[in-house]
């Protein structure tokens, strides 16, 4: 089965354990509850399972990216760089995003440089800016 990559809108019960997982500190009611047209949810799927997700806040040609994490078991398989890329060609209006450091305190800054920058990500002061020309 393919990795898919979906933009949610409303969790299955499947998808609260996983997200669970994935992001263990979010009130997943209130989460749920906060997505609309500017503030979405994309994450990656496999085998029915969520494996990665990541937040996007869209404001016109601009979008920040919030809370990109990959589940433990399945790092370096490329799930997390599949999500990015698709997150960007799912949104064809926006020519800029963003991604902050302040979310990513407990994880590994060279690993997340690394990361970033096989994205297509460049670092700017306090995070990293993706351009599309």
């Amino acid at each position: 089965m393919k990795l898919a990559v979906e933009c949610l809108s409303l969790f299955s019960d499947q998808d609260r354990i996983d997200l669970a997982k994935i992001w263990p500190h979010h009130n997943l009611d209130l989460l749920e509850q906060s997505l609309d047209l500017h503030q979405r949810l994309f994450a990656s799927r496999f085998n029915g399972r969520l494996l990665a997700a990541v937040m996007v806040e869209i404001d016109g040609e601009y979008a920040e990216l919030d809370d990109l994490m990959v589940r433990e078991a399945t790092r370096r398989r490329g799930v997390g760089l599949h999500l990015i890329q698709e997150v960007v060609r799912q949104l064809p209006g926006v020519k800029e995003f963003w991604l902050t450091t302040a979310d990513h305190a407990g994880v590994n800054e060279v690993v997340l440089d690394r990361f970033m920058e096989s994205c297509g990500f460049f670092p700017v002061s306090g995070g990293w800016l993706y351009t599309l020309s």
